[in-house]
């Protein structure tokens, strides 16, 4: 007996014959999920992928709607779905099978997300008043998390890929969405030159100033909380609310799946903690990678906590 591959461990099955002869001109590699990933722009990008800012997401959407869905409601949206549902991705979900979706029926405010690098977004996305919000970890963390989800998602289909494998393609810069470095920059840049509409965000920073981060995100989306809100608890009630024990705990999490792929919520959820890459590296592997931030990010300006 045999079972057909999950889509996202596909290559190119079922794209239409325009895609792949796009796809067919473009250099290729192995992607960590078995299938090819291609260079297009500058960056490596598959047909098919999956990999998620989950916290961010939560925070976004409970933060902007919550005048439509109070916090305290027993049938809040972050209660029964998972946040990859609530604010879907513009390549993964919407996109797809030739799909191409309809914005004006969309409630408002539009929350939807993306892993392409800034300068692939569409001019009408660059030159809009559209907001964006870019969240960024450290590269140690990053890697670790990358080869985490990539191996769950590989588990029960093919052979997982050992740290060593991957962490020479990472440091080679062929990584979805990546080379890593170029990704961050790219955002990190526009973020400077245009602040009103890029908010580059750090997950050490969230980690270690919450209310701070949250307010400043709440002020850069124009929905900042008043000195009501604040009094009554309400930054608190949204950390609380979108905290990794409490999501990771939720059942949608821990037993549903992707209303939209052949995957269970819970692969995104593993630890979430700043500094687990110590718990994997060699030596050798900090110390390369150092050299490679360092040469990556000179004059750049951006700092990373690893701890």
């Amino acid at each position: 007996m045999t079972t057909s591959l999950p889509k996202y461990l596909q290559d190119q099955e079922g794209l239409s014959e325009e895609c792949k002869n796009f796809f067919s001109v473009l250099p290729k590699e192995k992607g960590w999920m078995g299938s090819y990933i291609y260079n297009y722009q500058g960056f490596w990008a598959s047909p098919r992928t999956i990999q998620g800012t989950t916290w961010l997401k939560s925070l976004l959407f409970v933060l902007v709607n919550r005048m439509k869905h109070p916090l305290f409601e027993q049938n809040h949206p972050l209660l029964d779905k998972n946040p990859h549902d609530l604010i879907p991705f513009l390549e993964l979900t919407l996109y797809v099978d030739g799909h191409v979706p309809n914005f004006s029926a969309f409630t408002t405010p539009r929350l939807l997300s993306t892993h392409v690098p800034f300068a692939s977004l569409p001019k009408s996305v660059q030159d809009s008043k559209t907001k964006l919000v870019y969240l960024c970890r450290n590269p140690k963390d990053t890697f670790i998390s990358m080869w985490h989800f990539t191996n769950n998602l590989r588990l029960h289909h093919k052979d997982i890929h050992s740290i060593e494998e991957i962490f020479e393609s990472f440091c080679k810069g062929v990584s979805l969405y990546g080379p890593f470095w170029n990704h961050i920059l790219d955002y990190w840049e526009q973020s400077i030159e245009k602040p009103n509409k890029v908010l580059f965000l750090m997950y050490e920073e969230i980690t270690v100033q919450p209310k701070l981060q949250l307010k400043r995100l709440a002020e850069f989306l124009e929905c900042p909380f008043s000195i009501e809100e604040e009094n009554c608890g309400v930054m608190d009630e949204i950390l609380r609310m979108c905290s990794f024990e409490n999501l990771s705990n939720l059942e949608v999490n821990t037993n549903g799946k992707l209303s939209t792929e052949e995957l269970e919520n819970k692969v995104f959820f593993r630890k979430g903690e700043v500094g687990d890459w110590k718990n994997y590296f060699t030596i050798e592997m900090s110390e390369k990678l150092n050299h490679i931030n360092e040469r990556k990010f000179q004059g750049s300006g951006i700092k990373f906590s690893y701890i």
